[in-house]
């Protein structure tokens, strides 16, 4: 039986979720977009030239930017950045009836502080919905390259059945109940993964690089554990999987920002050159009111949101890092 799919976000990370659920058998995509002039370029190219160079868009693609086309689909998947999902939400809402819904976005409600979840239970309460979260950069989903996910639902059955419309040879799918914990390790990995290349931009080296990663896991199993996630979630793909792959590889738009700001460039001049959102930028902020919220020691999310805030240059940043007395491992 044929299904429609709405992908919510034409950017690179909409764009190759779209190209992995065309491979789906006998599964039309609708790639939407806000920007009429966006989509037009689509249609005309067949490829995202600004955001997802290289990558043919097949015939089961159809870009638009009408979002009724919701309204005969049998799933959505929003993807946009964090600060954007409860508007589009409430976009939807005139279309929106039985149709499977859920989102592959990292980070926070910019209103609230909250978890989207959160914000979507408000919104639509009692829905079933479904986060997909773990270690994967658009460019190597959309080249078809072998990726495992994890799709976390309010239930485990609606987590099975939501990682059918994504499911294929290439992107693996493991299915989860803790919607928290994908959402929490989605979400911080992006602050850590900026530390990161702010130590690696100023030359620190490997040594350095791994240490930040580990306590990078400890500040976000802190603070998983007292918003109700599960420690093996965390430990998983949408934990440690995507914190590794955020805080070491280039792709990582989180860690090039961070090598940028370590190089001695600003805020303003790093994000004009990444040139896309760069969600640990916003994330940082909701992360220490997080760890703040929970009484949390997150001496990382503190001095990132410090450098993002300005209220902390780089190297007193990383100096308060490396200052602090010597401490039980496991505090």
């Amino acid at each position: 039986m044929s299904t429609k799919v709405a992908v919510l976000g034409a950017g690179s990370w909409g764009t190759a979720l779209a190209v992995n659920c065309a491979r789906v058998v006998d599964q039309t995509v609708y790639l939407w977009g806000h920007l009429p002039e966006h989509i037009d370029k689509l249609v005309e190219a067949r490829e995202n030239t600004e955001f997802l160079p290289g990558i043919q868009l097949n015939r089961s693609i159809i870009p638009t930017n009408d979002i009724s086309v919701i309204y005969d689909c049998d799933m959505i998947l929003l993807v946009v950045p964090s600060f954007a999902f409860r508007e589009v939400l409430q976009r939807i809402q005139p279309y929106f009836s039985n149709q499977a819904i859920g989102w592959a976005i990292k980070g926070f409600d910019k209103t609230t502080n909250d978890l989207l979840s959160h914000t979507f239970t408000q919104l639509y309460p009692n829905r079933d919905h479904a986060v997909v979260a773990g270690p994967s950069f658009a460019k190597e989903v959309a080249k078809g390259l072998p990726t495992a996910v994890t799709v976390a639902g309010n239930t485990l059955t609606f987590a099975n059945d939501y990682a059918q419309f994504l499911h294929n040879d290439m992107l693996r799918t493991y299915t989860s109940d803790d919607i928290i914990g994908a959402q929490i390790g989605g979400a911080l990995k992006n602050v850590i993964a900026i530390a990161a290349g702010i130590a690696d931009g100023l030359g620190f080296g490997a040594n350095t690089r791994a240490a930040l990663i580990t306590r990078g896991l400890t500040e976000i199993s802190r603070i998983g554990r007292c918003a109700g996630a599960q420690s093996k979630t965390l430990m998983g793909l949408s934990g440690l999987g995507d914190l590794m792959l955020t805080c070491t590889d280039n792709l990582s738009r989180n860690r090039r920002f961070g090598l940028l700001l370590g190089q001695g460039k600003d805020i303003d001049t790093a994000l004009k050159i990444i040139g896309q959102t760069v969600e640990g930028v916003t994330t940082a902020v909701e992360a220490h009111h997080y760890a703040q919220k929970y009484h949390v020691r997150a001496p990382i999310t503190e001095v990132v949101e410090g450098i993002i805030s300005n209220r902390i240059s780089v190297d007193e940043a990383m100096k308060k890092l490396l200052s602090h007395q010597p401490r039980p491992e496991n505090d």
